[in-house]
C-alpha cells in the first residue's frame, strides 16, 4: 500500500507536524510519493467507553445490525470502543480492519429479575463468582456488574448483591487478570464497590463527598455517560406509578448531576466519556457526549482527553501519535479545543492507516 500523508497540528500538545501512514502505523520519516489525503487539526482516534454493540433496547441483535451500529461510532470518530456489556458474541468485529478497535466485556451480571429483560446473566449471590470467572474468560480483560436497580419489596434502587458477594467477585476478577467496573445509579452500592476496590464506576449519580473521596484514594475511574443522565426525568415518570420512591430517587439524583459529576472530577477522579449508546441511545454521539461534559463545567481539553489520549492510555492503546504509533486519528477543519462543536464535524477519519470516512 501506498504511503499517505497528513499535515496539521497535533493534539494534545498542537504542535504541527507532518505525518506519514505506512502499513498501518505513523511515521514522522517523509515517504516518497506520499498521497497528501488531509490537513486541518489532528487528534487520536476518539473513544467511546461506555457502549454496547450487538445490543438494542429488546436485547441482543443480528450481525448486520451491529456492523451499522460499529460503522456509525467509527464514522463519527470513535475508533476505539470499550463495550460495556452484550448478550452477543462480537469477537468477529475485531477480525474487521474496517470497524473500530474494540476492548469487550462479554455479556453484563446482574441479579434475577433486577435489570432489563434479555440484557444480562441474571444471577444469585452464590452464582456471582462463577459467571465472573466466566465473563472473565469471555471479554477482554474486563467483568462488568449491575451494581443496583429496582428492588421491587422496596420499590427503590438496592445494591444487587450483599457486601460480601461483591468483594468476592471483586477478587475473583482481579485474580484472573481482569478489572471490573458497576453501572450504579445510586448511592448504597458505591461504599461496597469502592472499598472492594472496584476498576471504575459507570453513571455515579450517587456519589458523594466521601465516596468521591474513596475513588481518589483507590484510583477508581467514573464514565458519567452524560447523554444517558439526561434521560432520568423519562425514566421517573415511566415509573412513578407503580415505584414513586425511585422516581423521586432518580428525580433527586438528575437534579444535582452536574454538580456530582463535576466535584468528582475537581477532586481528581479520572473521568472517560462514554455514551451508553446501543440500549435505549443510537450510536454515534461521542461529540455530543464530550459537548454534555463541557457543558457541566469540564475544560474542553480535559473533557476531550478523557475521549481521546487519555482514554487511549486507560485502556492500553498508545495515546499519542508518535514515531510507530497505530495510524488511529480523526482530523478536524479547526481546533476543537477553542470550539467543541468542530468535533461533530470529522474532515477526515483515518483507521488502521486507511481513510474510512
Amino acid at each position: 500500500m501506498a504511503a499517505l500523508h497528513v499535515s496539521g497540528p497535533v493534539l494534545p500538545d498542537g504542535e504541527p507536524r507532518d505525518l506519514y501512514l505506512v502499513d498501518g502505523r505513523v511515521t514522522l520519516e517523509p515517504q516518497s510519493g506520499a498521497e497528501t489525503v488531509a490537513a486541518g487539526w489532528i487528534v487520536p482516534g476518539l473513544v467511546d467507553a461506555h457502549c454496547h454493540l450487538g445490543l438494542d433496547d429488546q436485547g441482543g441483535v443480528e450481525e448486520a445490525t451491529t456492523e451499522e451500529q460499529a460503522r456509525t461510532d467509527r464514522d463519527a470518530g470513535a475508533l476505539l470502543l470499550r463495550d460495556c456489556g452484550s448478550p452477543v458474541d462480537t469477537r468477529w468485529v475485531q477480525e474487521r480492519d474496517d470497524l473500530p478497535r474494540l476492548v469487550r466485556m462479554g455479556r453484563h451480571i446482574a441479579r434475577t429479575r433486577r435489570y432489563i429483560r434479555n440484557f444480562a446473566h441474571e444471577v444469585e449471590p452464590d452464582e456471582l463468582v462463577a459467571t465472573v470467572e466466566q465473563e472473565a474468560a469471555r471479554g477482554d480483560g474486563w467483568v462488568k456488574l449491575v451494581g443496583d436497580w429496582i428492588e421491587r419489596d422496596r420499590g427503590d434502587l438496592a445494591p444487587s448483591w450483599p457486601a460480601d458477594a461483591f468483594t468476592a467477585a471483586i477478587e475473583t476478577a482481579h485474580a484472573l487478570g481482569a478489572r471490573v467496573t458497576a453501572h450504579c445509579f445510586g448511592t448504597e452500592v458505591l461504599p461496597i464497590l469502592i472499598d472492594a476496590g472496584i476498576d471504575c464506576i459507570e453513571h455515579g449519580t450517587g456519589l458523594t463527598t466521601d465516596l468521591i473521596e474513596g475513588m481518589v484514594a483507590h484510583g477508581t475511574a467514573l464514565v458519567p455517560t452524560a447523554l444517558q443522565l439526561d434521560n432520568f426525568p423519562q425514566y421517573a415518570d415511566q415509573a412513578a406509578d407503580k415505584f414513586p420512591a425511585y422516581a423521586a430517587t432518580i428525580r433527586d439524583l438528575h437534579s444535582r448531576r452536574r454538580d456530582t459529576i463535576m466535584a468528582a472530577y475537581e477532586a481528581g477522579v479520572p473521568i472517560y466519556a462514554g455514551t451508553d449508546a446501543g440500549g435505549v441511545l443510537p450510536h454515534g454521539l461521542i461529540a455530543d457526549e464530550v459537548r454534555e461534559l463541557a457543558a457541566y463545567g469540564i475544560p474542553v481539553e480535559e473533557a476531550l482527553a478523557g475521549a481521546s489520549w487519555r482514554a487511549r492510555d486507560w485502556l492500553g492503546l498508545n495515546p499519542l501519535l508518535d514515531e510507530g504509533a497505530p495510524a488511529d486519528f480523526v482530523v478536524y477543519d479547526a481546533d476543537p479545543r477553542q470550539d467543541v462543536t468542530v468535533l461533530a464535524r470529522p474532515a477526515r477519519v483515518v483507521l488502521r492507516g486507511a481513510v474510512v470516512a
